[in-house]
C-alpha cells in the first residue's frame, strides 16, 4: 500500500500537528524514526520529522487520571470502583453486543479483538470483563500513559531533536481568585467541562502515598482546561526538563530556534477549539492560520522541496 507522501525521508521531512495524546504519539513516532525501529525501514532518523506542534498536548501527565480512577500509588492501576472501569465496562458490552446500527454511529475501533458475541460467545464476554482478554488485558492502553508517572517513564525514553522545531499551545480555563484557583467563567463552556475544570482546580494528591516525583506541588497542577493540566502542557518537563522558551505572541519566536519548545498559554478549554471553531471564535481561526504559515514559510529548508500536490 502506498502511503499519502511517499517521498517522505530525511529530504522531505513533514509537519506534525498533534492535539492532546496525539501530541505525545508525535513524539514517540519522531523516537522510533530515530531508532530506526521500523523493519524494513532501515535508513530512517529524527529529522524526517521538520516541525511538532502541539495542541493542549499531553506531555508531562494529568491529575484527571486519578479522579477517573487511576490509583495514585503506581499510575499504572485502576481503582475497582471508578468511572474508567464503569467505561471499561460499558465499552465491552458495546462491542460485544455488535449490534450494526450502533457501531454504524460510533465504532470504537475494537473491532480486531474479535469481541462481538458471534465470535467469543457469553463466557468470551466474562473473559473480557475480568480482564483476561481483550483491550485492557495487556495494560497497554493511554490512561497509564497520561498518569505523572506513566509519563514520566514515557518521557525517559524521549528526545527533543536538535533538527527539529517544536512548538507548543498550552490552554487554560481557570484563574485565581484570592489566591484560590477556580473555573475562569461558566459562558462559552459546556456544564460538564466546567465541573471537570472546578474538579481539576481542588484536587490534592493524596498525602499517604508518596509524590509522583521530587518537588510535586498542588498548587502546579491547578491551572487546567478540564482535561489536561496547563503545566502539563507547555513543554516536556519531566524526569527532566527540556529547553524551552515562553511567548506571547506568535511573532514573539522569530528568528525560529530548532531544539527548543516555543509554548504559549492560551484561554480555552481542552475541545470546544477542536470541535467547533465556530464558538471558539476568531482568534483560534488566526492560530490555526499562524500554524499553517509558520509550517509553509517561516522555516526554510537547506534545498528546495516538492510538496504532497505538487510535481516534482
Amino acid at each position: 500500500m502506498t502511503g499519502h507522501y511517499p517521498q517522505w525521508d530525511e529530504d522531505h521531512p513533514i509537519h506534525f500537528v498533534g492535539h492532546s495524546a496525539g501530541a505525545q504519539v508525535v513524539r514517540v513516532l519522531q523516537q522510533m524514526l530515530a531508532d530506526k525501529a521500523f523493519e524494513g525501514y532501515e535508513n530512517t532518523s529524527e529529522n524526517w520529522v521538520l516541525s511538532i506542534t502541539a495542541l493542549s498536548g499531553a506531555f508531562n501527565g494529568t491529575t484527571r487520571t486519578y479522579l477517573d480512577g487511576m490509583l495514585p500509588e503506581d499510575g499504572q492501576n485502576m481503582k475497582p470502583l471508578c468511572l474508567l472501569q464503569l467505561c471499561r465496562l460499558g465499552v465491552i458490552v458495546y462491542d460485544w453486543l455488535d449490534i450494526p446500527l450502533l457501531k454504524a454511529y460510533y465504532n470504537f475501533g475494537f473491532d480486531h479483538f474479535n469481541l462481538s458475541w458471534r465470535k467469543v460467545g457469553l463466557w468470551g464476554l466474562v473473559d473480557c470483563l475480568l480482564g483476561n482478554a481483550g483491550p485492557w488485558a495487556t495494560g497497554d492502553w493511554i490512561l497509564p500513559d497520561l498518569t505523572i508517572q506513566g509519563s514520566i517513564k514515557l518521557n525517559s525514553n524521549l528526545q527533543t531533536f536538535p533538527n527539529t522545531f517544536y512548538f507548543s499551545y498550552a490552554t487554560k480555563r481557570t484563574r485565581k481568585i484570592l489566591g484560590v484557583t477556580v473555573p475562569s467563567g461558566i459562558l462559552g463552556i459546556h456544564p460538564m467541562l466546567f465541573m471537570r475544570v472546578l474538579q481539576m482546580s481542588l484536587y490534592r494528591y493524596p498525602t499517604d502515598v508518596p509524590p509522583p516525583y521530587k518537588g510535586y506541588r498542588d498548587e502546579d497542577w491547578q491551572d487546567n482546561d478540564g482535561a489536561l493540566n496547563t503545566i502539563s502542557m507547555t513543554h516536556p518537563r519531566l524526569p527532566i526538563e527540556h529547553p524551552s522558551c515562553s511567548i506571547v505572541n506568535d511573532s514573539d519566536c522569530q528568528p525560529l530556534q530548532p531544539g527548543i519548545w516555543y509554548y504559549k498559554i492560551v484561554e480555552a478549554d481542552h475541545i470546544l477549539f477542536i470541535l467547533n471553531r465556530e464558538r471558539a471564535g476568531v482568534q483560534f481561526d488566526l492560530m490555526y492560520d499562524n500554524i499553517f504559515e509558520r509550517c509553509r514559510k517561516h522555516i526554510f529548508r537547506k534545498t528546495s522541496q516538492t510538496l504532497p500536490n505538487e510535481a516534482p
